[in-house]
């Protein structure tokens, strides 16, 4: 199996970053995650962020970076992930109003000219989906298809949140080979299925439904580079659902 490093996405501890950023990376770091990826910087500069993270060793792996970002700081973000030596920048997520058929088309477009840009300086831009991109079509095809194949791969790669796949009800490991080559970032969620339209019930690795040994073998076929840790809402403490996750990765992947 292909060496693949575990991160987590930082969105998780959302709450303990906003009250103490340095002291929850110090945290993170001593479980044993490898990187992490931001969804904010919590209004530490860029060189001090980079000094903390050698100092813990972490690697910034890369941002979530919002469309109003993308739209509006571009170039500051751009800096931001030079400084800490990030390499991978992703839009998130799309605001409700901005999802239907006539929207994506000119989220394609915009992306296109992102992925130019953060090229230019070497950064690989990325998606991440949630369950929305399976429920629209495009000449037929559901967006999540449709955006990949009208955009160069190198100018959008796949972020892949293997949990919000499964919920869409689409089979994880047939579209983890799918993209295979172009998938280096695989986010590793665990959900307990529920009743559909019901909001997903993310759980620490190992507590819910997801074939994870499986898509951690298919990952590794597909050089994914990541596997990001993500709860999206914790019922436990999250700095506690954290550590859970990264003990059942040490026990199933990180130690084998």
């Amino acid at each position: 199996m292909t060496r693949m490093a575990v991160g987590l996405q930082l969105y998780t501890l959302r709450d303990a970053t906003a009250a103490d950023f340095e002291g929850t990376l110090r945290k993170v770091a001593a479980m044993g995650y490898e990187g992490v990826e931001f969804a904010g910087y919590g209004d530490i500069k860029a060189e001090d962020m980079r000094d903390l993270l050698q100092e813990l060793n972490l690697k910034a792996i890369g941002s979530h970076i919002g469309l109003q970002l993308l739209e509006t700081r571009l170039e500051e973000e751009i800096a931001y992930l030079k400084t800490i030596g990030a390499k991978y920048a992703i839009c998130p997520w799309l605001p409700v109003d901005a999802r239907d058929a006539e929207a994506w088309r000119g989220h394609m477009v915009k992306f296109e000219e992102y992925g130019k840009r953060f090229r230019e300086e070497g950064i690989t831009f990325a998606y991440h989906n949630h369950d929305f991109e399976f429920e629209v079509e495009i000449d037929g095809k559901i967006v999540f298809d449709a955006l990949y194949e009208r955009i160069d791969p190198q100018y959008l790669q796949v972020e892949m949140d293997i949990g919000w796949v499964q919920y869409s009800g689409v089979d994880p490991l047939a579209y983890i080979a799918k993209y295979a080559g172009r998938l280096p970032l695989l986010h590793l969620k665990d959900f307990r299925a529920g009743e559909k339209g019901k909001q997903i019930d993310t759980v620490e690795l190992g507590r819910g439904d997801l074939p994870l040994l499986p898509i951690i073998d298919a990952a590794s076929k597909a050089s994914v580079e990541w596997l990001i840790v993500e709860q999206d809402v914790c019922a436990n403490p999250p700095l506690e659902a954290v550590a859970e996750s990264m003990e059942w990765m040490k026990k199933n992947f990180l130690n084998q």
